[in-house]
């Protein structure tokens, strides 16, 4: 069997949905998991929905959430399915002001991926496709930590397995990405970006021939096209370049998925979907070699945040542990470290958790910070690519090693 997995520009429209099925098809008479995305930005969309409610404004929240079921109605009308018949939309927003905000985002954002998968499951299934729809917050089990769940593999995978055997054969299952369930009911995310995540945890309890990820790129490529003019694509690569080129902030590749597949040395195909028999990229354990051109990876929004010991002793020797516990308890993503005798920097993902962190690190440290920024890895960097690099930026921090260069720039 094969796992393929359609991001959220993959379904933003009834024409994306129509590819899908093409490319379902194209796969033939076999077994197939397909994973799939909410619809375009519908999960920017729902996150607003949430951010209105917990400020109290109800009505604003009301007229965007209509704005969300009003498109997903309009998706179902040009693919001739019928609102309320074939599909059942959810009704009323699950908001209850008595949960803590991360439990009301996962319990509103979810329905962002119960919505397309749903459309697009009962599309394959009037299509003539035998389709199964599989309800993954019931399958996939994770804790309570809202917004970035732990999987719990050992109960997951024996759900998982025993609804595959008792699928028929052929099977198409249609599931969500993203999300998964509590013991209690609960829904849970995995974070964002999470669907590749529950594409590779899939491929892994069933022993998948392959993962694919179905993007709008021509494969993994050496650049953000969006920034860089000319890019390259890399037709072959390694899991552990993978995991080096996501960690940096690479955002073709989710920082978790590679770990379930290099496991059980599931081949992952990144592939165009809109090109399906393009070459492609593929990452596995015997890759080309290492990557032979420079790749710039852009993390944006990021914020440096040094911090200085009061009583002037040694940073290092007498406060890492108490700084990286303050750092994980709010949750922060630490792209960057650097140190010296008496302070340490680090660069984080600028999210709504950093100013209480910051507040926490002021009662024993010394803090300054800087926001706006970007954080720029060059793997395979020479000093000419460097020089050009920096050519009228702001470099705020900068570390290079013989092959890697990380510069944290004002955007």
């Amino acid at each position: 069997m094969k796992v393929y997995k359609f991001g959220g520009a993959s379904v933003k429209n009834a024409e994306g949905v129509r590819n899908v099925e093409k490319i379902v098809r194209l796969a033939g008479a076999q077994d197939l998991m397909v994973v799939v995305s909410a619809m375009g930005k519908t999960t920017n969309a729902l996150e607003r929905v949430v951010e209105l409610l917990d400020a109290g404004k109800e009505e604003a929240a009301l007229t965007q959430w209509v704005d969300i079921i009003d498109f997903h109605v309009a998706v179902m009308k040009e693919l001739g399915l019928q609102p309320g018949s074939d599909i059942r939309l959810q009704g009323e927003i699950p908001f209850d002001p008595a949960l803590p905000y991360d439990e009301n985002y996962d319990q509103i954002v979810s329905l962002g991926e119960l919505m397309s998968t749903q459309i697009v499951a009962v599309y394959l299934l009037k299509q003539g496709l035998s389709v199964e729809w599989w309800n993954m917050p019931k399958l996939l089990r994770t804790d309570d930590t809202w917004r970035e769940a732990t999987v719990d593999n050992d109960t997951s995978r024996a759900v998982i397995r025993a609804g595959w055997e008792r699928a028929q054969r052929p099977s198409i299952v249609v599931t969500q990405g993203f999300i998964g369930g509590t013991a209690d009911g609960k829904r849970t995310t995995l974070g964002r970006e999470g669907s590749d995540y529950t594409a590779a945890l899939l491929g892994n309890y069933l022993d998948a021939e392959s993962v694919t990820i179905w993007k709008d790129v021509p494969g993994i490529l050496n650049a953000d096209p969006r920034i860089e003019p000319d890019t390259i694509l890399i037709p072959s690569l390694r899991y552990q370049d993978a995991v080096e080129l996501s960690y940096s902030g690479a955002q073709v590749i989710h920082p978790k998925t590679i770990r379930p597949l290099e496991n059980k040395r599931i081949p992952l195909y990144v592939k165009p979907f809109g090109d399906p028999a393009a070459q492609g990229s593929c990452i596995a354990e015997n890759g080309v070699g290492p990557i032979d051109v420079p790749v710039y990876i852009w993390r944006k929004n990021q914020i440096l945040i040094t911090m200085r010991a009061k009583d002037f002793a040694f940073v290092l020797e007498e406060s890492l542990s108490e700084i990286f516990e303050i750092i994980h308890r709010h949750r922060l993503k630490v792209s960057l470290i650097q140190s010296s005798a008496v302070t340490i920097s680090v660069s984080v993902d600028n999210t709504r958790f950093v100013a209480d962190a910051i507040k926490e690190l002021q009662q024993h440290f010394n803090v300054t910070y800087n926001d706006h920024l970007s954080l720029l890895t060059i793997r395979g960097t020479t000093p000419e690519i460097l020089e050009r690099a920096k050519a009228g930026r702001t470099i705020m921090l900068s570390q290079t090693t013989r092959r890697t260069a990380r510069l944290v720039v004002k955007e």
